[in-house]
Formats: structure tokens, C-alpha cells, sequence
């Protein structure tokens, strides 16, 4: 897997203070997507040990408060192949961090066999995550006064939650 960027302290992407994973590869393009150089899977840097190294370090301090996932498509099958083990190894280590992926599938998606995003990782890759942004963005759903996402189709998931009732359940914070 590759990546594009990685955002230290970053604010926007989730609440509270945040490193930034933008994974590289989408096959989903959604029209006037804000991201579009991440579609390329070969776009950016391999996601290698010393990259995994820097993000652990960097979720290290107190004031921290986790990790969000984006991309391109972290849900993409290669690239949950990829993310498996790190959010295995992230959780181990700091398990009070919380994960929050960002998808164009939808909840329901990911659990449907006919899609390419349900894989024998995704269940595992859920389970080490806290929030779920779902859905594809849709131009015609533009809402820049949404918090944590950009169309109002997108949902804001407690992922905890939802596993344990297999349907999603949305988050406080989808205000």
C-alpha cells in the first residue's frame, strides 16, 4: 500500500487533535472528489515500517487523540490487507487512541459479499475502529457546514455499536 500524506496535529479530520493517513487508491471517483491525486495506488510513498514507526510515535502524546484514515479508499481490498495489521498493532499499543476511517462505501456495504470492499479483513479492520464516515460524496449533497464530512448522505457511525446490533448506528456527533 501507498500513501499520499500524513497530516500530524491535524484538527479537521475527526475530533480533537489527529494524525492524518490519506492511503493512496480509490476505484470509487466521485465527482468533484477534493482528493483526486489518491485514486493512483501508485501515487505517493510505500506504506513501509519506518512510515508505521512515525504514526505510532506520533499518536504517542497525551494530547492526541488518535488516528483518522483516508484517502483515496482505505476500504479498497488492497489497502485493507495493509491497514489490517498496523490497526491490530495500534490497538494493542495504544488503546486508548481512537480510529476513525473515512469510506465511500456505506455500512451496509461493507458487510454486502458482492461488493469488492468486503473482504475476510473488513470485519477485523472494523473492529479496531471507533467512528465509520460512510458513503460516497455526492456533489448534488454539498454541505460545507457539516461537521466531518462533506455531503449530507455521509453518515458519522459509532462502529462499536453497530457491530454489536449489525446495522448502523449513527454517532452523536452526526448532529
Amino acid at each position: 500500500m501507498n500513501y499520499s500524506k500524513i497530516y500530524y496535529c491535524d484538527i479537521a479530520n475527526g475530533t480533537g487533535v489527529r494524525t492524518s493517513l490519506f492511503v493512496s487508491g480509490c476505484r470509487n471517483h466521485c465527482i468533484e472528489c477534493f482528493n483526486k491525486e489518491t485514486w493512483d495506488f501508485s501515487n505517493g510513498l510505500p506504506f513501509d515500517e519506518e512510515t508505521k514507526s512515525k504514526i505510532m510515535d506520533s499518536l504517542s502524546p497525551s494530547y492526541v487523540d488518535g488516528i483518522s484514515i483516508l484517502g483515496g479508499e482505505p476500504m479498497e481490498p488492497e489497502n485493507q490487507e495493509a491497514l489490517l495489521p498496523f490497526l491490530l498493532e495500534l490497538k494493542k499499543a495504544l488503546q486508548k487512541k481512537t480510529v476513525w476511517i473515512y469510506t465511500g462505501f456505506t455500512f451496509e456495504e461493507l458487510f454486502d459479499e458482492k461488493m469488492r470492499c468486503c473482504t475476510k479483513y473488513t470485519e477485523d479492520i472494523l473492529s479496531c475502529t471507533d467512528i465509520l464516515v460512510d458513503g460516497p460524496f455526492l456533489i448534488e449533497k454539498k454541505n460545507i457546514s457539516l461537521p466531518f464530512r462533506g455531503s449530507e448522505n455521509q453518515r458519522i457511525i459509532d462502529v462499536k455499536e453497530s457491530l454489536k446490533k449489525r446495522e448502523p448506528v449513527l454517532s452523536p456527533l452526526m448532529r
